[in-house]
């Protein structure tokens, strides 16, 4: 029996790892560039599988599928795919939970170092022939006894706050879903989100994006921030308000801001242009383009964990990493 197999976009030179995994199965795997998701139902109508990176694949996409088995995220969220929907047609949701924890957490643990020595203004003002530490007016902060604020505490930040101390910053966290007594253990203080932003120094995103956490950082929450406090986010870009960081940046209210991905999310769009948010004229506002779980291995563990999620549905057996099983599925 031969298995259709499509990658509805991929940002890889080549899809050889996961033709490694599925080919011996009998599996055909056909590369699609159908980033924004439209059309994907149609040109995907007879797939038996779909490994999604940043296509979104709503209902419709899904009533299209004619005998899908299983639809298998590239990396972590499941947001850009309407679960509900693909479990009631019967389609198995996988994702691949934890390949890029080291990652992510150093990404951002950098991020906010550049941003706490002021890297990015000192390189701007050397190289335009300045050579003087007063080349900006934002004073610069010892890091030890500084308060670095996390909001949410799962895996990534435990592995920062780990990582942090070392440096003896006074570590404080807002997450309603893990207790005191954990945080305890890694050197944290529990704080309601308030709090937190009252008293960090830098606050650094670490929560997934859900209904519940779009624009938790909204302008309210930047206004009850520290004049001169940092903000970093490395989770999704919607649980920041871009508008509301704009202004905050502008007016001097936080003196620096640093990004990993934007509200917009330009991977996810087929055309964009950094014209389309102000915050990339900020020379206050570092930004990489969705790169912090980035690096060699974790690429490859990432492809090698869908692939595998893929070929276990296939063959009829339960995936490694199953984020939705239906019904039908659990029943046997």
């Amino acid at each position: 029996m031969t298995f259709k197999v499509y990658v509805s976009d991929y940002d890889y030179p080549d899809l050889d790892i996961e033709r490694s995994v599925l080919e011996p199965i009998g599996a055909e795997v056909v590369g699609l560039q159908c980033r924004s998701g439209h059309g994907l139902g149609e040109l995907a109508r007879d797939a038996d599988a779909i490994i999604q990176q940043y296509a979104k694949i709503d209902a419709t996409t899904i009533g299209a599928l004619e005998h899908c088995k299983v639809i298998a995220r590239y990396g972590i969220g499941v947001d850009i795919l309407d679960v509900e929907a693909a479990t009631s047609a019967g389609i198995m949701v996988t994702n691949v939970p934890d390949y890029c924890i080291e990652e992510v957490a150093d990404h951002s643990i950098s991020m906010a170092f550049t941003l706490i020595r002021s890297i990015p203004a000192y390189d701007r003002a050397t190289k335009a022939g300045t050579w003087h530490w007063a080349s900006w007016n934002r004073p610069v902060r010892r890091m030890r006894g500084s308060v670095f604020g996390f909001v949410g505490f799962g895996r990534i930040a435990q592995n920062m706050a780990h990582k942090l101390a070392a440096f003896g910053l006074d570590l404080v966290a807002y997450d309603p879903f893990v207790s005191e007594s954990l945080m305890r253990t890694h050197g944290v203080r529990k704080t309601e989100l308030a709090e937190l932003l009252e008293v960090a120094d830098v606050v650094d995103v670490m929560c997934p994006w859900t209904p519940a956490t779009h624009h938790l950082i909204d302008e309210a929450a930047m206004l009850s921030m520290k004049p001169g406090a940092l903000l970093v986010n490395c989770a999704r870009g919607k649980v920041v308000d871009n508008n509301a960081l704009y202004k905050a940046l502008i007016s001097g209210h936080l003196a620096g801001a640093a990004l990993d991905d934007t509200e917009e999310e330009p991977a996810k769009q087929d055309s964009w242009s950094p014209d389309q948010n102000p915050l990339f004229g900020l020379d206050n506002c570092v930004i990489t383009p969705h790169v912090a779980y980035i690096s060699q291995e974790a690429l490859d563990e990432c492809r090698l964990t869908a692939a595998h999620n893929v070929r276990a549905v296939l063959l009829g057996e339960r995936p490694p990493n199953p984020v939705a099983v239906p019904a039908l599925a659990l029943a046997h």
